[in-house]
């Protein structure tokens, strides 16, 4: 299986992961001159060697109109005037110096767009729908971030700087280099995000900023010794949207390793490093996986709305749901509903807990799950094929045959469930 591994151990960028990228599809400077050749107003790509602490990697600039922006990683804000001052400890998208969204000397990069005018630049722009569609999604996470740190509408999120062509840049290259590698799996190690405060326009916030933890939301992250920010929200929403599953590198032949190189220099390597191989099939969901475990309690609906809410839950596409009996205030019994769904869908299944049963209110809890690896099989037996599933992956490998088959030929031979099961020893 071909398997990409993102170790993210000081943090992520759009332009870390946009240069640890390009080291690892065949030709690097063809897929420069293609993006080069996108017809972004005024913006140009370049390849540049870096190095740190001994280790040879890339770094792209992305200039526009002949200057190399510094600051424009993807921050939205409410209000249409908005001074923004942002001090960061990578300096690959941001700058240490404040800017303001007015009476700037590159007003390219320094006004609001909504989510809607990011999306028509990216809809212009001659690329695959898949990579048009992955940038437009990176772009709405943030939104959805956005929205809730404001307490706004995602509708009425300004974006600072993020309609900056270069900006567009690097999220447009990341999204186009994973359609050319286009692996079957992501993985990415858990995310390492600094540690202390920054400092922006509203104040002195805590590290990870309010976007970014919100984006990271279900995924391990952590801090350490080096005081600032070194995860993005850019990045964070890069990492979100394409990855499969967070945890350690998976067992893998390595067959190309990239390194994306931020602009600062610390004590440890700055940069994203990208490994692209082959994994074993059964390694495939020998990960954690992030998602989002919804309940709600319920004391006032009958046994069949409680089931016709479960069914509309697992035919949006649920991981699971399941209801317990409980009881509630002055001894009145109910039934807790309970959904586990992906945490990018996570806002979509409240909403439809909250459409089908009565309740006021769901409780949202950010979860780790591991699994096997399952696909459909067909057993061959005297009774003739037997669908099953298998399920593999930390050891285990197990069949278990649909239940259907197995109470047909029950009825057909007049054996019960048990006695067909010791016959096809299944």
């Amino acid at each position: 299986m071909k398997t990409l591994y993102l170790e993210c151990n000081m943090g992520a960028a759009g332009d870390m992961l946009l240069a640890a990228l390009s080291e690892l599809v065949e030709k690097p400077e063809a897929f420069i001159d293609r993006m080069n050749a996108l017809g972004l107003p005024g913006v140009r790509f370049e390849r540049k060697a870096a190095v740190k602490c001994g280790v040879t990697g890339t770094h792209i600039a992305v200039t526009v109109d002949g200057a190399e922006e510094h600051s424009h990683d993807v921050h939205a804000h409410e209000h249409e005037h908005h001074l923004h001052e942002h001090d960061h400890d990578h300096d690959h998208e941001h700058s240490s110096t404040p800017h303001s969204t007015l009476h700037t000397p590159h007003s390219h990069a320094h006004y609001h767009a909504h989510l809607s005018d990011i999306r028509a630049i990216i809809g212009a722009l001659d690329l695959p729908d898949k990579v048009k569609a992955d940038a437009g999604e990176v772009y709405a996470l943030i939104a959805r971030a956005e929205s809730e740190v404001h307490g706004e509408p995602v509708e009425h999120i300004h974006f600072h700087e993020v309609g900056a062509m270069d900006a567009v840049a690097d999220v447009v290259g990341v999204c186009a280099l994973m359609h050319e590698l286009a692996p079957e799996r992501v993985v990415v190690s858990p995310v390492h995000v600094g540690s202390g405060q920054v400092r922006c326009a509203h104040g002195v916030l805590p590290v990870p900023a309010p976007a970014t933890a919100k984006i990271l939301a279900g995924a391990p992250i952590y801090g350490g010794a080096i005081r600032g920010e070194l995860c993005t929200p850019t990045g964070a929403a890069l990492l979100m949207h394409f990855a499969s599953a967070f945890g350690p590198m998976p067992p893998m032949s390595v067959e190309k390793v990239g390194y994306g190189m931020g602009t600062k220099d610390f004590e440890w390597a700055n940069c994203v490093r990208a490994m692209l191989g082959e994994a074993a099939d059964d390694a495939k969901e020998a990960v954690e996986e992030g998602a989002v475990e919804l309940r709600c309690n319920l004391d006032d609906m009958t046994g069949e709305a409680v089931a016709f809410a479960a069914d509309a839950l697992r035919e949006a596409g649920a991981l699971d749901v399941w209801t317990e009996t409980i009881q509630m205030k002055k001894g009145r019994p109910g039934t807790l509903l309970a959904c586990l769904c992906p945490q990018a869908r996570e806002k979509e299944f409240a909403a439809l807990m909250l459409r089908h049963t009565t309740t006021l209110g769901v409780r949202c809890h950010a979860t780790r799950r591991y699994t096997l690896e399952r696909e459909a099989v067909t057993l061959d037996t005297p009774y003739g094929p037997v669908r099953a599933k298998r399920s593999h992956g930390f050891g285990v490998d197990r069949v278990k045959p649909e239940f259907d088959d197995l109470a047909e030929i029950a009825r057909r031979e007049g054996r019960t469930i048990e006695e067909t099961k010791r016959e096809l020893k299944v």
